[in-house]
């Protein structure tokens, strides 16, 4: 089959699945890859496990003349030889496994992090503390920065589930502004989902790049990025405030407040466990970028060592608050590594699924597709490709992923214009449209806040496509005046 055909095939399966049947993503994901690797002839394996230069050098070279050929060549060869007469089953399990040891330590140390961040008090003080510096006027820009620090390290409906009590409090309290409150918690919750690594999304698609897209630049990307969407969430929130008036319905158990604690942690041992990691790991990337480089720095700027290190920090901080003593300590943890292993596994079929859809040569044939010189185009193509497939079966990171298994390779079979971080976060601004009604955070969103169908659409579904769009631009921008070459 074509490279075309087994790419629709591939993201029909994965739609198909968990769509309208409604499987869970891990197997959709695993089945679309066996699928894909099944149909996927041992020729096109083989060319696209090739780089650019040994492909056209081979292309070029008559097979009896192999043995006789530069050294490089002839590992080259081998190698891509010996991956295309691996049974597929076999190749899609070995790409799962990679998957897993590239991106399981870090998403459970998130897991740990999220998790004891709640029950320790630790988000509560961090979104208490931003509304009293900022004050009352300014609480809609506290809720927004507030989800988005929780957003990095905890995934989107944990976070709403923790601010919708804070939202309807305020919303009693002022009396008004009850749909700004709901739209900036939402804002900022869901653009750190789909930028900021350790989330499952924007981490996957870095590592899909490999070395050209360290997870300190995409942190550092994704934050410049998220500020811009995020603000111009913001604004919309106040616009539509303005427009539309939500009224405050009784909700059964959704106004119910998290436990009191007897005291919570100081607003620097909160924020430590999410800002830790992005210090030392963004701090690993930006000594590289200037040549600087000592085994200290390196050691502590490991991905693995710094989740490590903020899930050390966040235990702490939870034995600290007096909320869990002893074994109740422990049962948090493997609650946390038990939601994780969940992600993990989601994840790591995501990431085969990836790897598989390159083996069938798509990568050189949309890059062939492309005129010379014009890489720019990869940007929007990239962002369409996520849309489509987040509208299509309504989950942000499996959108990612399949996106990023796509695009990827062809940033590396051919020369950019740009970094290749662009093209990462051009994949994680197209995550956001369309939120509708295959989006389970659609639902969660709309029974939380007590809104309608309609009225969740034409607030929070437009809103998130007018971030995704300005940070598109934002991309766009970015890769024409500062292409980081």
């Amino acid at each position: 089959m074509s490279p075309w055909a087994l790419l629709v095939v591939g993201m029909l399966a994965v739609v198909v699945a968990i769509g309208w049947l409604k499987w869970h993503p891990f197997i959709a994901l695993f089945g679309a890859a066996l699928l894909v690797a099944g149909l996927t002839a041992p020729e096109q394996v083989y060319w696209a496990q090739l780089k650019t230069e040994s492909r056209e050098a081979l292309r070029a070279l008559p097979p009896e003349q192999i043995g006789s050929a530069p050294v490089d060549l002839q590992l080259a060869h081998g190698s891509a030889t010996k991956v295309a007469k691996t049974w597929f089953v076999t190749r899609v399990v070995d790409a799962f496994g990679k998957g897993c040891g590239s991106f399981a330590i870090i998403i459970a140390m998130a897991a740990i992090v999220g998790k004891c961040l709640l029950d320790s008090g630790a988000a509560r003080r961090i979104v208490e503390s931003l509304m009293a510096l900022l004050g009352l006027r300014r609480t809609p820009i506290a809720l927004a920065l507030s989800a988005f620090t929780l957003g990095i390290p905890v995934f989107f409906d944990t976070v709403f589930f923790l601010m919708m009590p804070l939202v309807r409090a305020l919303r009693e309290r002022t009396g008004k502004d009850y749909l700004l409150y709901i739209l900036t918690v939402v804002a900022g919750a869901t653009m750190a989902h789909s930028l900021v690594p350790p989330t499952p999304g924007p981490l996957t698609v870095a590592g899909f790049f490999g070395d050209q897209v360290s997870i300190g630049s995409m942190m550092i990307g994704g934050l410049i990025v998220g500020a811009g969407t995020v603000s111009a969430g913001v604004a919309y929130a106040y616009w539509a405030n303005l427009r539309w008036e939500i009224d405050l319905p009784t909700l059964d158990g959704a106004g119910e407040s998290a436990p009191v604690l007897d005291r919570l942690p100081t607003l620097g041992f909160s924020l430590l466990p999410v800002l830790l990691p992005l210090v030392l790991i963004a701090g690993q990337t930006i000594c590289d970028a200037v040549g600087f480089s000592h085994p200290i720095v390196k050691f502590l700027g490991d991905k693995h060592i710094a989740l490590m290190l903020a899930a050390g920090v966040a235990v702490f901080l939870l034995i600290r608050s007096g909320a869990v003593t002893g074994g109740s300590t422990r049962e948090a943890v493997q609650s946390a590594l038990a939601s994780g292993g969940t992600i993990i596994l989601v994840t790591a079929a995501g990431s085969a699924f990836g790897v598989i859809l390159g083996d069938t040569g798509i990568a050189e044939t949309i890059s062939a597709s492309i005129p010379h010189g014009q890489s720019l185009w990869l940007l929007p193509l990239a962002y369409l490709i996520t849309a489509l497939v987040r509208t299509a079966q309504g989950s942000a990171t499996v959108a990612m992923i399949t996106a990023g298994g796509i695009v990827a390779p062809i940033a590396m079979a051919s020369p950019l214009a740009y970094a290749p971080i662009y093209l990462a976060l051009a994949i994680g601004c197209g995550s956001k449209p369309i939120s509708w009604a295959n989006d389970s955070g659609f639902w969660l969103i709309g029974r939380m806040s007590g809104m309608t169908p309609i009225q969740t659409f034409k607030t929070v579904s437009i809103m998130m496509i007018i971030m995704s769009l300005v940070g598109l631009a934002m991309v766009l921008l970015g890769a024409v005046l500062l292409p980081l070459r």
